[in-house]
């Protein structure tokens, strides 16, 4: 039987001249060094044998398979590898990354990553993930509103207008401050709170516009139903400053006597405290202001250079309170407190906060924790008011005093004619031509 690889017959010990006496073992006297070439895809190379008519091939004569290959000759041929046969099997490189077909062949092994596919695959994971974290995250922070304010029990209320108007308070609450809290801010320890500061923010297609409302707005007190008791209070053309209305009877009487003293339908209110404007400050690590000329007031404890400079908390607190310092009290007052709010909006609504959860939580918790707002009021429609408030200092609107005409008793008038029309500029949302104080 014939079970040599080159199928050639013939005297085993005549072809190869060494007989069974030979030191090296008989597969490697046996097997032929032949030349191998590289594989191509589905046919494997074979080494090329004569016809047996023409007997052994010259070229093993005298290099032959007992004497090793000729000079210069490369065989490429490992000592004793083997043939893939025809059942698979490895290709006998040790490689195992391609595999003997059922025709003696060799195939491809594992097939290449699809990248589209998972690129799909992790884009919709990120997806989903971000869905969930906003979702959870409006949830949060919609849990956290305090909407104590019902502007229901406010009656005859003028018409509204287009655009939206927000009625903002700054409060003199020290409500969940500590004492050594209230000793570090210079927030003293009255009972009760009074507003410190008040704005109305409209917001519309021409752009946001901010208008201070002075504390020492002489205004009438008109008729009104008791927030608490639900009991009415017939107007009687009292004249007390504004911020009266709300020691009197809170967040309700005071919108009720800035509509009937403006003819301007409020949407929305929103309330701060002392501990919540100053930690809302300290959590997106201060606020650059540019102050123009220094001062300093002991009762608010402000002490300021002139120049840019970043305010912390307590500095802020002190900025916003300061009025014996300035010559126009109440009135330079409001101005800063505008300029420092626009600020404030416009370096908290930046990439590094929003997308930073280590910056973007302690803000939104510190603001919202201290919030005080209306009843219908939605985190979208505060979201609002946040980027109007931002727009006011990008230069898109405009910020402003109530026009006033005189004073009486110590308290400021309105320019009653500059405030009707500043009304009807607002209520049918055109752009703001009057000027404030």
């Amino acid at each position: 039987m014939n079970d040599w690889p080159d199928r050639r017959t013939g005297d085993r010990s005549e072809r190869y001249g060494r007989g069974s006496a030979s030191a090296q073992p008989e597969g490697a006297r046996a097997m032929p060094h032949i030349q191998r070439r590289p594989a191509q895809p589905r046919t494997p190379q074979r080494p090329q044998v004569p016809p047996q008519s023409q007997g052994y091939d010259d070229r093993y004569q005298d290099g032959g398979y007992g004497n090793g290959p000729e000079p210069g000759y490369d065989s490429g041929y490992n000592t004793g590898q083997v043939y893939g046969s025809g059942s698979g099997g490895s290709d006998g490189r040790g490689g195992g990354g391609r595999r003997g077909g059922g025709d003696g062949g060799y195939v491809q092994g594992r097939p290449a990553p699809d990248w589209r596919r998972r690129i799909k695959l992790g884009a919709l994971t990120l997806v989903v993930v971000v869905l969930a974290v906003s979702i959870s995250t409006y949830f949060w922070a919609d849990s956290k509103l305090k909407r104590e304010v019902d502007l229901s029990k406010v009656i005859d209320r003028p018409e509204s207008g287009d655009g939206t108007n927000y009625l903002i308070v700054g409060s003199d609450s020290r409500e969940g401050m500590s004492a050594e809290e209230k000793k570090r801010l210079r927030t003293g320890s009255a009972e009760g709170k009074r507003t410190d500061s008040m704005m109305i923010l409209h917001d519309g297609s021409n752009g946001p516009t901010l208008i201070s409302l002075p504390r020492d707005s002489n205004v009438e007190i008109p008729s009104f139903k008791g927030s608490e008791s639900g009991k009415m209070f017939q107007g009687t053309g009292r004249q007390v400053k504004l911020n009266a209305a709300y020691a009197e009877d809170g967040p309700e009487l005071l919108v009720r006597t800035v509509e009937f003293n403006t003819g301007l339908h409020i949407d929305h209110y929103v309330e701060i405290g002392f501990g919540g404007f100053a930690k809302i400050v300290d959590a997106i690590g201060g606020v650059e202001m540019d102050i123009p000329k220094a001062f300093k007031d002991k009762k608010s404890g402000a002490d300021f250079q002139a120049g840019k400079q970043t305010l912390n908390g307590e500095q802020s607190l002190a900025f916003v309170r300061t009025r014996y310092a300035f010559a126009g009290s109440d009135l330079d007052r409001t101005k800063n407190q505008q300029k420092f709010l626009a600020a404030l909006a416009s370096q908290t609504a930046t990439p590094s906060t929003i997308l930073n959860p280590f910056k973007l939580y302690p803000t939104m918790g510190a603001g919202l924790d201290t919030l005080i707002v209306d009843k219908d009021m939605s985190l979208w429609a505060l979201g609002n008011m946040f980027f109007a408030m931002k727009g006011v200092t990008g230069g898109d609107g405009t910020s402003m005093n109530m026009p006033i005409s005189g004073s009486v008793n110590g308290n400021l008038v309105w320019d009653k004619a500059k405030v009707k029309q500043l009304v009807q500029q607002l209520n049918n949302d055109e752009k703001v031509t009057v000027k404030g104080n």
